[in-house]
């Protein structure tokens, strides 16, 4: 199973709470810690983690391409863009995996019925 990206785990986000994430990024910073300052904290290391594995496969794709010679310093590059490479994915796939786990843990509340009131009686 692949973990979900980031735009999956925003609409979770999204559904559980029932607002939009602009609005539960506010809140979050109203309210300071807790589980919606959390899970919002991974959707934002997965979309980071995820730019940074297309800018770096990019340049991956740029070092090896077939018209381009690799001498002795284009290694080193080339060694250290697969490793951050690496980096990014083992990032997105672990906060990935987690943010997964902890929405499947979580059901959204119902919504609270407002006050009733009664009738005064005299």
């Amino acid at each position: 199973m692949t973990p979900p990206t980031a735009a999956e785990v925003a609409e979770r986000i999204e559904e559980l709470y029932g607002a939009p994430l602009p609005h539960l990024e506010a809140h979050a910073r109203d309210r300071g810690p807790g589980m919606l300052a959390a899970l919002l904290a991974s959707h934002r290391t997965i979309a980071l983690a995820e730019r940074n594995i297309i800018v770096h496969r990019e340049r991956l794709r740029q070092l090896t391409h077939p018209e381009r010679r690799i001498d002795a310093p284009e290694v080193s590059h080339l060694l250290d863009c697969a490793r951050r490479l690496a980096e990014a994915v083992a990032v997105r796939d672990t906060q990935a995996a987690t943010a997964d786990a902890v929405l499947r843990s979580l059901g959204r509340a119902p919504a609270p019925q407002p006050p009733t009131t009664s009738p005064a009686t005299a």
